[in-house]
């Protein structure tokens, strides 16, 4: 089974292109790591064994209920979206403060036939966003089958 990830957002990073560009080589391709730097797409990890498939979501900062968890016509969709808020203090003057306004949104292409999708389960622990998708029987490894010779 593969899973195949969809990102119909690549504006979120698109600030960040324009601030790599003022403060150093814009042709350092090779240094780009999108999941460390001030971009909100987070990293994903997927994996997969005979009973299920995981994906792990790093997102810290958020909470359980900043997370929409979407299953439609084959596609999983991750996405949350977190304003932060600062709070003013008495006597402080604000001199400069950049909103902070976070989302993101990544999808999966999950096909019914190879995941029981009634079954999908999702936990958030320790900034990381965990869902189990359970395979169906019927896709799982059998063990070989041993013949009797007569």
């Amino acid at each position: 089974m593969k899973l195949t990830r969809f990102s119909n957002n690549l504006v979120p990073a698109f600030p960040s292109l324009i601030d790599r560009f003022f403060e150093g080589d814009l042709m350092d391709w090779n240094n780009w790591n999108f999941a460390g730097s001030d971009s909100t797409l987070p990293a994903v990890n997927v994996k997969e064994n005979n009973d299920e498939i995981t994906i792990e979501v790093a997102a810290p900062g958020l909470k359980k209920e900043d997370f929409k968890l979407d299953y439609d016509n084959g596609r999983l969709t991750i996405s949350s979206e977190k304003e932060e808020q600062f709070e003013e203090k008495e006597g402080e003057k604000i001199t400069r403060r950049e909103f902070s306004y976070r989302s993101f949104q990544r999808s999966f292409s999950v096909p019914e036939t190879v995941v029981n999708v009634d079954k999908i389960a999702a936990k958030y622990s320790d900034g990381i966003l965990k869902l189990t998708l359970p395979k169906r029987e019927e896709v799982k490894p059998k063990p070989a089958k041993q013949i009797k010779i007569s």
